[in-house]
């Protein structure tokens, strides 16, 4: 309307995304900030990161060999995989997936329970307001601490529905065991001990836990429903629903992430791209909206303990291939002073 004021980002972020939706309202002009002019989003299908079977990575495989280094290849390049054969039940995906969904089909009355302020980040709502400049992402959030248990905040866990504290506290324990195996499996690709990067998470890693829920769109063409940005964990493994919508930057190409049954997307972060002295890659990804479909996805960061100074692995440091990175602490800190800028901040720990 001509001579209207549109409302600052933080008044935005008040109300919820869905809310804006149920009430057929046209996306305001703070979520307006996809632009596709520098990049090449005609790539074919076939074009898309490699799959990998972990059950074909146990010591007794003949295969296994030849998994690791299709696993160092695609870590190496993509710098994401998607991963099946991951030991967790096809039925407790369904029910994260379904907790999920009825999360967000709650009333906006019930789901404002475990509401954030603004400037917070833990619970539900949306991210706190980011930089002057940058645009609002077309989603709505739920994050959570989820391990340490001690670190658990439980006023922001859902009581509805009824099970989604223990069927979130069952995929917790499938995630640790998920992301040991990984980590294992990372080191023994690069011909590395196969603790080394459990023990630069440490003993009291954190587990994040983010489910998104992004609505319809009227503007899927000039909105995002997750600006692009990459990762300040050390990587984040992502379940999907059916609807297609996340996309990975390479080579200057958008390739969107296909739905891959049970699969799990998991995408390295800085602080991995830090600790394999740049051979690993963390990719900028990001998330479109669609005018007809909504989208739901569970996102768990694998990140250091507090405190821990982690940096490059030693053996990944040869005349062939100096230090690239110096030792860091705190690295997700610094990453999303930068993010809110729509920065990245891996010079920050550039040697």
């Amino acid at each position: 309307m001509a001579g209207s004021i549109v409302p600052p980002a933080q008044v935005l972020l008040s109300r919820r995304v869905q809310e804006m939706v149920l009430h057929g309202e046209e996306p305001p002009q703070p979520y307006m900030g996809r632009d596709d002019s520098t990049y090449d989003v005609s790539v074919p299908p076939p074009y898309m990161p490699p799959i990998i079977d972990l059950s074909l990575l146990s010591p007794d495989s003949s295969t296994a060999e030849d998994e690791l280094q299709k696993l160092r290849s695609a870590l190496s390049s993509w710098g994401c995989i998607q991963v099946i054969g991951h030991g967790i039940p096809k039925a407790s995906l369904d029910k994260i997936r379904q907790v999920t969904s009825e999360f967000f089909q709650q009333s906006i009355e019930e789901k404002q329970r475990h509401a954030k302020l603004v400037e917070e980040f833990e619970g539900y709502g949306a991210d706190p307001v980011p930089a002057e400049g940058q645009s609002l992402d077309w989603s709505d959030r739920l994050f959570l601490t989820v391990y340490p248990e001690d670190q658990r905040n439980l006023k922001f866990w859902p009581e509805n529905p009824k099970s989604f504290r223990e069927v979130l506290e069952g995929y917790t324990t499938e995630m640790k065991m998920l992301t040991e195996l990984l980590s294992k499996s990372m080191a023994k690709s690069l011909n590395l001990v196969e603790n080394c990067f459990l023990n630069q998470f440490g003993e009291k890693e954190t587990l994040h836990a983010r489910f998104n829920y992004y609505s319809r769109c009227q503007r899927p063409d000039l909105i995002l429903g997750l600006k692009a940005h990459a990762d300040g964990s050390g990587y984040t493994v992502i379940l999907q629903d059916d609807v297609e919508g996340l996309q990975v930057l390479k080579d200057k190409n958008w390739i969107t992430i296909p739905a891959v049954s049970d699969a799990l997307l998991v995408l390295m972060g800085d602080q991995m791209e830090i600790m394999t002295n740049g051979i690993f890659k963390s990719p900028v990804h990001r998330v479109l909206t669609k005018l007809d479909k909504e989208r739901i996805s569970v996102a768990v960061f694998y990140t250091p303990e507090p405190k821990k100074e982690i940096g490059p692995e030693e053996g990944l440091i040869n005349e062939e291939r100096p230090r690239i990175f110096k030792k860091v602490k705190d690295y997700a800190d610094v990453h999303w002073e930068y993010y809110q800028k729509g920065q990245r901040a891996l010079h920050v720990a550039s040697v």
